[in-house]
């Protein structure tokens, strides 16, 4: 094998093609690298990574390990040996999700002044009631119980949680001064449009970051993200950024792609490379995948599965390297390697619902995440007026895993792939125990080639 990062070994010369055989790592990920006649080769458990060649990945399959090296890597191993290593990488892995921070999420309102072309939450009947101190002073008051002793911070979300006029000034004034006195971090989610007009209020609070959404260059984004009267918004949403960034919060740029946009990705980077985003500390970004969750996009055929996406950004990255100042794409733990020259821990549960995040709403309603909140039927408990709680439709949340998902118990690429979004799997299947499976081997064929095999 050939070096990919100096801490990550690469077995090559083998001298012979005989040696000892030995059982595969039920944990090898192995797949070919785009652009290339060389395979990469991941085992989350084990932590190793390797790139080999055709003749090595034939040789490893058939259990053939010539000198030992395989085995060295933990691709080939002793059953009994694994299976220990797989419960206590487990037990290690609980126990650090304990210590993780939570994120609660908040939603003031499910009302937008936006119409976006491609809402995921049109299908939805949103609640017409007015958010009042009564139901944010419960939240607090349920937070500072339920979650005594854990690490926390609360994201504000919606509809659109920065709406203009008094009301709403007055009611964020309020929230922000409990978020204080409870020594909080606030994160916000917004369309951007008023947030220049929100900045000096937002400056009161210790915020972690704001997202704001930009679609593309001006006509791009205005042809998608536009007010009720289909007026732009593209020049209000910059104007809102660069105020933040002056002021020092902290922005994430997020850029929701479909077959509609995705060509612009280029000229969005451009754009922020030029205006001095990306130079910029308080500055990063994300990709958003246009999606359909609990209803049908009305648009479905301009959407991307997840495998499709990333070939796209695959190709483009080559076509405008500029891109990668803008935005670098995770291809799975692809990036993580090669940023960290090691692998990330194995990931029995990539799903955070109803264990490091929790959703509310200002109808007094809780639920697992952003994906459910608002949803009829994902509804788990109320905090306000009173107190009750679903505990079964906790659990089914709080119990699933890698463990649990009988498609994942057998699956090669689970520690990587950590069974996918629970909401969407409870959507497809009727309940969360299900899998959510993601294109890992494809999305590390090419993060390989990107990152590691240049």
């Amino acid at each position: 094998m050939n070096n990919v990062q100096k801490n990550i070994q690469h077995i090559r010369n083998f001298s012979s093609p005989l040696g000892v055989r030995g059982n595969l790592s039920k944990h090898n990920i192995i797949t070919p690298i785009a652009d290339s006649d060389e395979f990469f080769i991941v085992n989350p458990l084990h932590k190793s990574a390797d790139i080999i060649s055709e003749e090595e990945f034939r040789q490893l399959q058939k259990g053939i390990d010539p000198g030992g090296e395989f085995a060295s890597r933990s691709y080939l191993i002793d059953e009994a040996s694994e299976k220990k290593a797989f419960k206590l990488a487990y037990l290690d892995f609980t126990e650090e999700r304990e210590k993780d921070e939570t994120q609660l999420f908040f939603v003031p309102n499910y009302s937008c002044n936006f119409a976006c072309s491609y809402c995921y939450q049109e299908g939805y009947n949103p609640v017409q009631k007015v958010v009042n101190n009564d139901v944010v002073d419960a939240f607090f008051n349920y937070i500072t119980t339920e979650f005594a002793g854990r690490r926390k911070y609360i994201t504000v979300f919606g509809g659109e949680p920065l709406l203009p006029g008094e009301n709403q000034r007055a009611m964020l004034t309020h929230f922000i001064t409990r978020a204080n006195e409870a020594k909080l971090d606030l994160a916000f989610v917004t369309n951007g449009y008023t947030l220049a007009g929100y900045v000096d209020l937002l400056k009161t609070a210790s915020i972690r970051e704001i997202q704001v959404t930009l679609d593309g260059t001006q006509e791009v984004h205005d042809g998608r993200r536009y007010l009720k009267g289909k007026q732009p918004t593209f020049d209000k949403i910059v104007e809102g950024i660069d105020a933040c960034l002056e002021a020092g919060l902290n922005i994430n740029l997020r850029m929701v792609i479909d077959k509609e946009n995705i060509e612009n990705l280029a000229g969005l980077s451009r754009f922020a490379i030029d205006r001095g985003w990306t130079t910029s500390p308080y500055f990063k970004t994300q990709i958003g995948r246009n999606y359909e969750l609990h209803f049908c996009n009305s648009t479905p055929e301009k959407l991307f599965d997840r495998a499709t996406l990333y070939q796209h950004l695959y190709e483009l990255l080559k076509i405008h390297p500029h891109i990668a100042e803008f935005y670098k794409p995770a291809f799975s733990i692809a990036k993580y390697i090669a940023e960290n020259e090691a692998l990330p821990a194995p990931l029995f549960d990539s799903c955070p619902a109803c264990k490091t995040e929790w959703a509310f709403d200002f109808t007094g309603t809780i639920y697992s995440c952003t994906a459910t909140v608002g949803n009829k039927g994902d509804e788990l408990g109320t905090f306000y007026p009173e107190i009750t709680k679903n505990e079964s439709a906790i659990d089914s949340w709080q119990n699933r895993d890698i463990t649990t998902i009988e498609k994942c118990k057998t699956c090669d690429v689970a520690l990587a792939c950590g069974g996918g979004c629970a909401s969407v799997a409870k959507n497809k299947f009727g309940h969360p125990n299900n899998p959510d499976c993601r294109p890992v081997k494809e999305l590390l064929s090419l993060g390989a080639a990107y990152y590691l095999n240049r």
